[in-house]
């Protein structure tokens, strides 16, 4: 599990977003579309999952992408090419059901954008004519336009503050395409205030909607449960029953709240490694 190579993709305003090319062979040579791995970058950490945003049998190679938030992707953004992480494990959940739909719409927000990418190279070299729309707060914390518009059809850019294509949200873009045309299906990943609104925005269309959904993970093989999440009325867990979910489905307001359960509790994590890393 030695670390290939890295680069930064964005590093703006206290945002760090970072890939990594990670030796994998045997993750490699099974993992598609819409899976993850679950990592340890060292042995008393903790395990998070990141998708597998693109994999290279004939190198054995996987690729990462993930953005600074809590201590472990700290830690994960701070290795170098060369170090080894603790374990990963992988491919995990289901892949996404590749097949003609017709006219697509994947729609990225932040980092979820690494998320939409393998799922839209794999739908176009099925057939279909994929539109993506990917968004940002700002044009430094824009990720993968030049891989998102080789896999796509056409590809709309949009930045909360203007800086960068237009301004606005992925849902404005979003509901104007489908104002204008019919489409066979709709794709989403990114915050989940997004990943709703966007729900809300295609439900007056009746066009099937798809999310990936971010829940809480401890575990990733469903032995833990802290992934679940209610999906029509039934409970459900992101790690083995996704993490594809019908976005009309989902309770939202659910997921928000287990979703922040920990965030005070993070914040207090990092303020205290970075306490100890200047006074060691």
């Amino acid at each position: 599990m030695k670390i290939l190579d890295k680069d930064v993709l964005a590093d703006h305003q206290g945002v760090r977003i970072v890939r990594l090319a990670i030796q994998a062979p045997d993750i490699a040579a099974k993992a598609r579309a819409g899976q993850f791995v679950v990592l340890m970058v060292r042995e008393e950490g903790e395990r998070v999952p990141l998708t597998i945003v693109q994999a290279d049998p004939g190198k054995g190679t996987i690729v990462l992408i993930a953005q600074e938030a809590g201590l472990t992707t700290k830690l994960l953004a701070g290795a170098k090419a060369g170090d080894s992480l603790h374990s990963i494990v992988g491919p995990l959940g289901h892949p996404t059901e590749i097949k003609k739909y017709g006219k697509v719409i994947l729609v990225g927000g932040g980092v979820g954008i690494a998320e939409i990418y393998p799922v839209a190279s794999a739908l176009k070299n099925a057939g279909n004519h994929v539109t993506s729309i990917i968004g940002s707060r700002t044009k430094e914390l824009l990720i993968l336009e030049r891989e998102l518009k080789e896999a796509s059809s056409e590809c709309i850019i949009m930045s909360d503050d203007g800086s960068y294509g237009r301004k606005g949200f992925v849902t404005q873009a979003l509901k104007e395409l489908l104002e204008k045309s019919t489409y066979d299906l709709v794709y989403a990943v990114g915050p989940i205030p997004m990943m709703r609104a966007v729900s809300t925005v295609t439900k007056p269309f009746g066009v099937p909607t798809l999310v990936s959904l971010n829940a809480i993970m401890v575990d990733g093989t469903g032995m833990c449960g802290c992934c679940r999440v209610t999906v029509a009325g039934k409970v459900k867990f992101s790690c083995v029953d996704g993490p594809e979910f019908d976005a009309g489905q989902v309770d939202w307001q659910e997921l928000m709240n287990r979703n922040s359960i920990y965030t005070e509790k993070e914040k207090h994590i990092c303020r205290l490694t970075g306490q100890a890393q200047s006074h060691p």
